[in-house]
């Protein structure tokens, strides 16, 4: 009877310890478990630091990278819209870093297309550099350039007064020369038949002006036509009619002419002789003789009648 009490309180102590034992192994899993969480826990805020932190420096980066797009200035219609879509881009994902800045996988796509927005910063940077060479060296080259159409133009110029001072030397050159100037009064005998010369106003019919013209190698050879303008003692032009038919220009004047003669000229010396007369009577007192041709006045003389 004695030894069933003593088993019955063995198997008491061995169900009491395996109780401890379980109880020591349970809270020990719970405090396992425990431990664990923590460190996902603190596993999770380190995490979610370095993401923070991670979305700081892209969002530093994104302002950043705005001050550096804000900087680039260019003339290029075409480059210069394409900066301010990649300055509204950048604007774009300054705000999504804000609002995702839990994620890591938007925080890892925001960092990769800073990277790429920058590189293309740089190309845009060298880009406009290069123009703004272009540009410096294109206005280098434009500054020369004008330069050498100023000395061609001045140059032009000095040709242009050597061509006009040539030409008026030629045209002095070619102005034709005008000699022996002789003026009688004549009459006429026998119907036109016999000329006679006469120093008497009222005897006189017309006025006979006989003239030399000098050889000259530069004067334009062929038909030249002299005119005669006879200025009579009261200061009036004698002419047979007061018209365009009698009208001619000397001197860059306009006048009329008493007579005209037209000779061809071949450049060497020739004589010419016209007849002149007027619409009324001849008075007495001097009478002033010029010989024009080209628009020039070549010859002079004068006639006195009584």
């Amino acid at each position: 009877m004695s030894e069933q009490p003593e088993k019955s309180k063995k198997r008491r102590a061995v169900i009491f310890w395996i109780f401890i034992l379980l109880l020591m192994g349970t809270n020990g899993y719970t405090l396992w478990l425990l431990f664990k969480e923590k460190n996902k826990i603190v596993e999770q805020k380190v995490i979610t630091n370095t993401i923070i932190v991670e979305r700081d420096h892209v969002k530093s980066d994104l302002l950043n990278l705005q001050k550096d797009f804000e900087n680039l200035q260019t003339n290029d219609v075409r480059l210069q819209k394409d900066i301010e879509e990649k300055k509204a881009r950048i604007e774009e994902l300054i705000k999504q870093a804000e609002k995702h800045k839990g994620d890591a996988y938007i925080i890892g796509q925001l960092r990769k297309e800073t990277e790429t927005l920058r590189l293309i910063m740089q190309g845009y940077v060298h880009t406009i550099d290069s123009l703004n060479t272009l540009n410096i060296k294109l206005v280098a080259e434009k500054k020369t350039i004008l330069k050498q159409l100023d000395k061609e133009k001045e140059k032009q110029i000095d040709l242009n007064k050597e061509k006009e001072e040539l030409q008026s030397t030629i045209a002095k050159g070619s102005v034709l020369t005008c000699f022996n100037v002789n003026a009688k009064a004549v009459s006429f005998k026998r119907k036109g038949k016999k000329e006679v010369e006469t120093t008497k106003a009222r005897k006189t019919q017309k006025i006979k002006v006989s003239f030399s013209i000098g050889e000259n190698k530069i004067a334009k050879a062929g038909e030249k036509t002299f005119f005669v303008r006879i200025m009579t003692p009261d200061g009036k032009e004698m002419a047979k009619s007061y018209d365009d038919n009698y009208k001619f220009t000397f001197n860059k004047n306009s006048g009329y002419f008493a007579g005209k003669e037209t000779l061809n000229y071949a450049n060497v010396e020739i004589m010419g002789v016209t007849y002149c007369e007027g619409s009324g009577e001849f008075v007495p007192g001097n009478y002033l003789i010029e010989v024009s041709c080209d628009g020039a006045v070549i010859g002079n003389s004068s006639l006195k009648l009584d």
